[in-house]
């Protein structure tokens, strides 16, 4: 997941706090009140009590590799870690998700914060964390690494300070966010396949630094398309049909789709392969594009026209060349579908998140509605076009450089803790409500 914006880390102004010994609630609390109580005091103090564990868990976590499709060995690791810090049923389930309960007072009310194993980087690939000064660079240290340590720091916090909540809390280290898992691991845990999939009532994804709210759901199609040939010399073949021919006619007219600036929505041709030789007419080659929009409609046009220039292309070089050693075609794969959705601004779900974040770093989140929606592409979406409410928040620290081989995060307590303190508040808003 990558917000739209660049995201800063906010900055705690001012804590005020009531008595700790204080019961739980049996009725929602406004996160102004939560804030407001020693035992929200106590668990930020345990959060920097705690800081070089949950650094050294950051570490940890990022040097186990989690490739696309292969995070077992990490989600093992994390698995154990939740078991140590204390939360119950945690177990693997079939699609690989880690998960465990913080039980509440019984409300019956489940709901559910989670952040991915899974990272952008092949098997194989350098994960080894170097640290200078407070600055952790190692791919995937920061996305979403950062966000499973972010989670298990939350959890022993709250039971520190002795924090109840009137819901039950469902700690998820999920797969399959990043790139072509497509929003696997969501997809089983809101299936009938997974063992909450009636249960969460909210959701809420950690995956970004700083804090910001994000209730809108980026939407995206993804195909890869292969056209074939017959092939041939490059010479003694020279006149027969081209599937590199109709690769490229399909680029041309898609990048020249028109499509709306608000909402917004988007359009690239991102990978191409296949040939054997310089010398020689390929007989296969491939393109993968990628289709964005904030709406579901103009997301359906896009791809509706996308679908209309491959076969079109195919027609027109089979028509303008030599079909005598055999014809091109194409195979058109979808593999990618990110459903766009929005949780309303007046969800509680939203406007707690926002209090929270007032209440608690005294300042309006990296992104403030300002009555817009605020997008982004996470793990959120599968839910959110399930019409569950969720949205997706940040670590509260910095990082920056995703997806890239020199990704860092800055673990500086004073840049970090406040904004930790921010995102804790949202969860603790959320388990109130």
């Amino acid at each position: 997941m990558k917000p739209k914006n660049t995201i800063f880390t906010a900055v705690l102004a001012a804590l005020v706090f009531a008595p700790a010994s204080q019961a739980a609630p049996a009725k929602p609390v406004a996160a102004a009140a939560i804030v407001a109580g020693a035992d929200y005091k106590a668990a930020v103090a345990a959060l920097d009590a705690d800081y070089d564990r949950y650094v050294s868990e950051i570490v940890k976590l990022t040097e186990i590799p989690a490739p696309p499709f292969k995070e077992t060995a990490r989600g093992n690791a994390y698995m154990a870690m939740l078991r140590d810090a204390g939360l119950t049923d945690v177990e693997m389930d079939g699609i690989g998700n880690v998960m465990g309960v913080r039980k509440g007072t019984g409300s019956g009310k489940l709901i559910a914060i989670a952040a991915h194993q899974d990272t952008v980087f092949p098997q194989g690939t350098n994960v080894t964390v170097k640290r200078t000064g407070s600055i952790l660079a190692a791919p995937g240290v920061g996305d979403d690494t950062r966000g499973l340590a972010t989670l298990l720091a939350y959890i022993r916090a709250m039971d520190k300070a002795g924090i109840k909540t009137r819901n039950d809390i469902l700690f998820i280290g999920n797969v399959g966010e990043e790139g072509e898992g497509d929003l696997r691991g969501m997809r089983y845990l809101f299936s009938d396949k997974g063992r909450y999939h009636d249960r969460i009532s909210a959701f809420i994804t950690m995956d970004g630094g700083g804090v910001f709210v994000l209730n809108g759901a980026t939407g995206s199609k993804r195909y890869r398309v292969t056209f074939t040939g017959p092939g041939g010399h490059s010479y003694g073949n020279f006149g027969i049909v081209n599937p590199m021919a109709a690769l490229a006619q399909t680029i041309s007219q898609f990048e020249a789709i028109a499509v709306p600036s608000k909402p917004k929505t988007t359009h690239v041709a991102s990978v191409v392969g296949g040939g054997t030789s310089v010398n020689a007419i390929p007989f296969s080659v491939f393109l993968e594009v990628d289709m964005r929009s904030e709406d579901p409609a103009e997301l359906a046009k896009e791809e509706q026209a996308f679908l209309a220039i491959v076969p079109a292309a195919v027609a027109q070089e089979n028509k303008i060349r030599s079909t005598a050693l055999g014809e091109i075609k194409a195979e058109i794969k979808l593999i990618g579908d990110r459903p766009a959705g929005v949780t309303k601004l007046t969800d509680p779900l939203v406007t707690n998140a926002f209090a929270a974040i007032a209440a608690s770093a005294g300042k309006p989140a990296d992104f403030a509605p300002s009555g817009s929606d605020v997008f982004g592409s996470t793990d959120a979406n599968i839910p959110i076009s399930l019409g569950i409410p969720a949205i997706a928040i940040g670590t509260g620290g910095i990082w920056a450089r995703a997806h890239s081989l020199d990704e860092y995060t800055d673990v500086d307590k004073a840049k970090s803790l406040p904004g930790m303190a921010a995102s804790l508040a949202i969860l603790l808003a959320a388990a109130n409500n």
